[in-house]
């Protein structure tokens, strides 16, 4: 008994020990994401969407999914967010190709995920940004030649929700703001530095890099792809376990596929987004993630 609580006790100390290394390495890009989020959410986000309504009567035709899905990443919002804004704007006249890239994009990547992702490094941060914006822009593209003119999304029921942010206080605005995301994020961004811990401690680098690396990169992407959608729960908890994955050698493509479906198969996003679809368009939906991910892991490891 003596001697399994002896192990018990090193196996603790081990996994501290990897635990409070990667924390201190990671809690600087966390706390700035959280702040860069909050002041965007707190002093940006009318003007965003503001920006993306002004241009709904631009004759920029299918080239209007470009600005549309770049405004999507910009804008700070969760998909049960995104969705009565979408469904204002469509309301208003707004072409639902636009909508769709603007959407696609909002669920992948937002000012604060952004910020967080630097912990990954340049090239990975690169590589996300750019990937996302893709995604959204032939998003775009895929609704306008299947859908045409007919509409894709359904926003029946859909109403803006009232803004939490109305503290006649800016500061204190901006304070409440940056509260709520640390209580959204806070507890899975631990539980993602304790996984990247027991990942360090129990799984064989050689064995995580055969399986992701670059020898093997056409099965690895395909399984980051498809673990993304069971694993990913909040970027806050990812980060530090694709950042630990990325050391033991899995392949960037595969990171890029995951950081992808994650976001994209979110089961609080799939609630929302399968209210809107219909059963059909929201099987397409999981499709083109599959397969946008899958071609996005591929064409990463090709290049890099």
């Amino acid at each position: 008994m003596t001697e399994i609580f002896e192990i018990i006790q090193r196996e603790f100390v081990y996994v501290w020990y990897y635990f409070t290394v990667q924390l201190r390495q990671i809690v600087g890009y966390w706390a700035l994401g959280m702040v860069i989020g909050s002041l965007v959410s707190v002093f940006a986000k009318d003007s965003i969407h503001k920006a993306f309504e002004s241009i709904r009567d631009k004759k920029w035709g299918l080239w209007g999914v470009v600005p549309a899905s770049l405004l999507g990443i910009a804008s700070p919002l969760c998909m049960y967010g995104t969705i009565p804004i979408a469904a204002s704007f469509s309301k208003h006249g707004m072409r639902h190709d636009w909508l769709a890239a603007f959407m696609m994009s909002s669920v992948l990547l937002n000012p604060q995920l952004i910020m967080y992702s630097s912990a990954l490094g340049v090239t990975a941060l690169v590589i996300r940004i750019v990937s996302c914006a893709l995604c959204g822009i032939v998003a775009g593209i895929v609704v306008h030649l299947v859908y045409k003119d007919k509409p894709f999304f359904d926003f029946k029921g859909f109403e803006p929700r009232a803004s939490h942010d109305t503290h006649p206080n800016l500061f204190l605005r901006f304070l409440f703001n940056l509260g709520r995301n640390i209580k959204a994020t806070g507890l899975w961004f631990l539980v993602g530095v304790l996984l990247s811990a027991l990942f360090q401690r129990y799984v064989p680098a050689d064995k995580f890099a055969a399986l992701f690396g670059e020898a093997n990169e056409g099965f690895g992407v395909l399984m980051a792809a498809t673990i993304g959608v069971p694993l990913y729960a909040c970027g806050g908890g990812t980060i530090p376990l694709i950042r630990e994955w990325l050391s033991m050698g899995m392949s960037m493509g595969s990171a890029s596929a995951f950081m992808i479906t994650g976001p994209a198969t979110k089961i609080t996003n799939l609630g929302a987004l399968k209210i809107v679809l219909g059963v059909k368009r929201f099987i397409i939906y999981i499709a083109f993630v599959m397969v946008f991910s899958l071609a996005t892991g591929l064409l990463v490891n090709l290049i890099l």
